[in-house]
């Protein structure tokens, strides 16, 4: 097993190209999304859309979800709080390196604890982290269950799932708050585009 390097011994190279200097050559304010919510409530549905509404206005982009981080980076954990929280806070340094590369950052994860949703924010600016809470019933996330999971989870097929055998911890005070059981998916990516060109970040 690679035990991890003392902190100590890491050094920074000076790099002559800058967080700023990228995110001037694209025209853009670099931030992360941050899309929490339960299962089924909409967050990559919603995350979609406005990415798709970014990139034809002409920003630099990218969506990380669990099922494209959990396919590749995060293949080797499971489900369980431990492995969760590690999930988040691998996604949390990966949005990181792309908020540095410029770009703005679409992270869509249950991240159901304050608590490491906290941690993640303290690794970026004040102004680079972008709580957004996908808000659904519980009822009405199981009736959009189009992957089986919630059905899964109640016959006790699948342990702490969030919602049914584990926690949402939801947030206390969001940057930008949707109501999915209400909204359509587009009225909430029009939200979340107009909260973008309010704060100057396009």
């Amino acid at each position: 097993m690679i035990k991890p390097v003392p902190s100590a011994d890491i050094f920074k190279p000076p790099l002559t190209i800058n967080k700023t200097a990228r995110a001037e050559m694209k025209q853009q304010r670099p931030c992360v999304m941050w899309f929490t919510g339960l299962s089924g409530a909409g967050k990559s549905t919603t995350a979609n859309l406005v990415e798709t509404r970014l990139h034809a206005l002409g920003h630099h982009t990218y969506l990380l979800d669990g099922d494209n981080i959990r396919s590749g980076l995060n293949r080797d954990l499971g489900f369980s709080q431990t492995d969760r929280v590690e999930n988040m806070r691998r996604v949390a340094e990966v949005a990181q390196l792309m908020v540095d590369a410029g770009l703005i950052v679409l992270v869509c994860l249950i991240s159901p604890y304050r608590i490491e949703r906290g941690h993640a924010r303290k690794l970026f600016n004040a102004d680079e982290f972008i709580e957004v809470f996908v808000d659904v019933a519980v009822s009405i996330a199981e009736q959009r269950d189009t992957k089986g999971l919630y059905k899964k989870a109640r016959r006790g097929d699948i342990a702490d799932f969030t919602g049914i055998s584990a926690t949402y911890e939801p947030p206390g005070s969001p940057e930008i708050y949707l109501d999915t059981s209400t909204q359509l998916a587009s009225k909430c990516a029009d939200a979340v585009i107009e909260y973008l060109a309010t704060n100057s970040y396009l």
